[in-house]
């Protein structure tokens, strides 16, 4: 299952940037979650794996250059995409140079170039995750998205015996 945090300290521009991505049929059955604070996404990205982050720039506890640092650091494989309002080609560069940031997408977005950039930030992260040896194999992948189709197609009840119950 493909997971997605966004982090926006504006509570608006999440809701529409979930909403955004819940309409793209590509990325149906992602789990998505959202913070206001980045501290706490970064508490979250630390108990559980993401596939993809997309974070805003400017943030009063913490910038989006500072967020997607920290997440480099703790979470490699997690691709990371920054929004900004800002046109500033400093600000776009800083971010792709510190953070290594896949993608920078300016606010408001399209939603093509949106969902285009989130399932191309989800093929590279498939490409970090063969490079660091982690990526599922290709049964894995077909296990999982059988599983995705039909919840509990592949958890088989046996009895004692080990014949199998219908």
């Amino acid at each position: 299952m493909t997971r997605i945090l966004l982090v926006d300290d504006e509570p608006n521009m999440l809701s529409a940037l979930q909403r955004a991505l819940r309409l793209s049929k590509a990325l149906a059955g992602a789990q998505i979650e959202t913070f206001t604070n980045p501290f706490e996404a970064l508490n979250r990205i630390c108990v559980c794996e993401f596939d993809l982050v997309v974070s805003d720039f400017m943030m009063p506890e913490m910038s989006g250059g500072e967020f997607l640092q920290a997440l480099k650091d703790v979470a490699p494989t997690t691709v990371r995409i920054m929004l900004s309002a800002s046109t500033d080609f400093k600000t776009a560069m800083a971010a792709i140079n510190d953070a290594h940031v896949f993608r920078f997408i300016p606010k408001p977005w399209q939603q093509a170039e949106l969902e285009q950039n989130i399932l191309q930030g989800l093929e590279e992260r498939q490409r970090l995750l063969a490079e660091a040896g982690k990526a599922p194999s290709a049964q894995e992948l077909e296990a999982q998205r059988l599983e995705e189709e039909e919840p509990g197609l592949l958890h088989v009840k046996r009895t004692d015996d080990g014949s199998i119950i219908l």
